[in-house]
């Protein structure tokens, strides 16, 4: 299983460098990408990971297809999304850059898989739009607004070696239930 970098590494504290355009589609790039997916599909509670965040120091950042499943509003049912995520799976982006922020800011409550366990508030745009490449190169645009404008902001500060505790606020320990049964 691909280890997930922690904080204290100093890969998370890094610029990552942009994927050249000839070598998006090569098995390397895949074999990344893949280690992403399993890396981020291995972790419950996760919905998007970073390339720094498993070792590798490139421009690239994937959203997981749960990201989708979460309700908006309670009581409705996850099922519903579930044909639609299938059919499009994780979002990769490639050299990501955010071109558009929203004024409208809100405090949220945010975590990472590279800091375990540690949550807090962090005042984000509550929309973003990327411009990226995905796994085949290919050039597209994806706004987002709520959970995805915050996952937007979030993966593109690792890619700038940016944690979310740099900027937070009221950071709190917070462990798992399955954590806390055990002791």
């Amino acid at each position: 299983m691909t280890k997930i970098v922690q904080n204290g590494e100093a890969v998370l504290r890094e610029v990552a460098k942009e994927v050249p355009g000839n070598e998006i589609r090569s098995p390397k790039i895949a074999a990344i990408l893949g280690r992403m997916k399993k890396a981020l599909d291995s972790q419950e509670d996760g919905v998007a990971i970073a390339a720094p965040q498993i070792g590798e120091l490139l421009r690239i950042f994937v959203v997981s297809e749960r990201t989708f499943d979460v309700p908006k509003k309670v009581g409705e049912r996850r099922e519903q999304k579930k044909d639609i995520n299938k059919k499009y799976g994780h979002l990769v982006f490639i050299n990501p850059v955010v071109t558009k922020i929203s004024k409208d800011k809100a405090w949220l409550e945010e975590g990472c898989l590279s800091v375990r366990y540690k949550y807090g508030k962090i005042e984000r745009a509550v929309k973003a739009t990327v411009a990226a490449l995905d796994e085949n190169g290919k050039k597209f645009t994806r706004g987002g607004s709520g959970l995805l404008a915050q996952i937007f902001q979030h993966e593109t500060d690792h890619l700038e070696g940016v944690l979310f505790i740099d900027k937070a606020i009221d950071v709190k320990d917070i462990l798992p239930k399955e954590s806390i049964k055990d002791s």
